[in-house]
């Protein structure tokens, strides 16, 4: 493990099939320098204990199925739990607009919608997490 490059979990729900996009965002991610670690998962705890686990800097969720609010809600409710509130958490995937600034208050740091150009996302985190 490098402590100088950012570590970022990346997940999704196993009941969600739609992976192309959070598998292109992993590899562009991986491209770019950052360690990315990709797990599926059943619910927002097991994404906090692989993020206490892998020791991560970041944490992107892909959501295209809808309940990306609950989903969030529980995983930032987890993080503050487990004194994770450092992690930053980015969402992506197909969610409303109209969504965002509730996810934003919850303590989402970004979300990136479909066709998001990979260097917008890289230069977030680089940006968001210094190392």
């Amino acid at each position: 493990m490098d402590k100088d490059r950012i570590r970022i979990l990346l997940t999704k729900s196993e009941t969600d099939a739609h992976d192309r996009g959070i598998l292109t965002v992993a590899a562009g991610l991986r491209d770019a320098g950052l360690e990315v670690i990709f797990t599926r998962f059943l619910f927002p705890e097991q994404v906090v204990k692989s993020a206490l686990d892998e020791d991560v800097d970041a944490i992107g969720v892909g959501s295209l199925i809808g309940g990306h609010k609950e989903v969030a809600s529980d995983l930032m409710h987890h993080l503050r739990e487990n004194n994770l509130e450092h992690v930053t958490v980015i969402l992506g995937g197909v969610i409303p607009d109209s969504d965002i600034p509730e996810l934003e208050k919850m303590g989402i740091a970004r979300v990136f919608g479909p066709g998001t150009p990979m260097p917008e996302i890289v230069n977030f985190l680089t940006r968001s997490i210094k190392k």
